[in-house]
């Protein structure tokens, strides 16, 4: 009796140093640099995640996807577009990172082509009547998915790169900068972009500056995603205080998501997956693009798979997965 007592008090004891383990590990969220929207998006989510009971610690690199596919950091952000081509070892990517694995949307990405408003450019139609004569923000040398993003809203209306002047530029906002000096005709802009807001300032005796609206026809959307798969074309109603948005445009969304090793645990990945979904208010708090998340479009389709953690939680939560 004493023998199986003890046996019983050993298996207590080795249960409660396994969840005081578990409790005591250290999860790393990777950022990218400071003031970049995965360092915002990774800090309200290490924040949250603390407050619900996973120790999470951010790390604020640049560049960490090979880390996340080789399992030296635990989660980490990207565009579902970008996501997709690491897993393969295509577009930006010469190497393929098939460790990688799907979390979820954090909320969508709204983005577009935009040109001056004195060019007299208004849809993707327009902007191939006169693709010739125009230049164009080219190579983002420091951010090479943007040159994607671009070609994919100029495959939306038959063209492609070639059919434009090239300006290469370094980066997303030197871009924004070339069009407003006037050195591009046309260059990518995130909605409510900051130095979008800056450029349209410095252009308002001009008229400022205008998204061109893409071609929301299933043959134009299909043309889309043909190059850009995870992306789809939507369109923003009209707001008179977000630049280029006088009148309604179907502009460019690309999902913000989550991803993670498929070595980390499917609990971790699981609780992980539920403090997100379930803690919006409080991620919203933190950093306000949370308001645009939906729950019921966490899960999207994409050719990078998601992980068992994260499906765990979909399916508890009645999420419908590849929507």
């Amino acid at each position: 009796m004493k023998s199986l007592t003890k046996m019983l008090i050993g298996s207590v004891v080795a249960s409660l140093l396994a969840t005081g383990m578990a409790a005591a590990q250290v999860v790393t969220v990777a950022t990218g640099a400071q003031g970049s929207l995965a360092y915002s998006s990774g800090q309200a989510i290490a924040k949250v995640a603390n407050e619900n009971g996973i120790t999470a610690r951010t790390q604020p690199l640049v560049g960490y996807l090979p880390l996340l596919n080789t399992g030296e950091i635990d989660f980490g952000f990207s565009n579902g577009v970008e996501a997709e081509f690491a897993l393969g070892g295509t577009g930006n990517y010469d190497r393929a990172h098939p460790n990688i694995r799907l979390v979820g949307t954090m909320f969508p990405l709204t983005t577009g082509i935009m040109v001056r408003a004195d060019a007299d450019v208004h849809t993707i139609a327009d902007l191939k009547a006169k693709m010739g004569e125009l230049k164009i923000a080219s190579e983002y040398t420091s951010s090479t998915i943007i040159p994607f993003y671009i070609a994919g809203g100029l495959a939306n209306g038959g063209m492609k790169y070639e059919d434009f002047q090239q300006v290469p530029v370094s980066s997303f906002v030197a871009g924004i900068n070339a069009l407003g000096d006037k050195l591009v005709d046309i260059a990518l802009v995130s909605l409510n972009n900051g130095a979008g807001k800056q450029v349209e300032a410095k252009l308002a005796g001009d008229g400022g500056l205008e998204y061109i609206s893409q071609d929301a026809s299933p043959e134009g959307i299909a043309a889309f995603k043909a190059f850009l798969p995870a992306g789809d074309i939507v369109t923003i109603k009209a707001n008179e205080n977000i630049p280029g948005m006088k009148s309604d445009k179907n502009l460019m969304q690309i999902p913000w998501m989550m991803l993670t090793n498929a070595d980390v645990s499917d609990e971790l990945v699981y609780q992980m997956t539920k403090i997100v979904a379930e803690n919006n208010a409080a991620l919203k708090e933190s950093f306000g693009a949370f308001g645009n998340a939906k729950l019921e479009k966490m899960a999207p389709a994409n050719g990078v798979p998601y992980h068992p953690g994260a499906l765990k939680y979909y399916e508890e939560a009645g999420i419908a997965v590849g929507n």
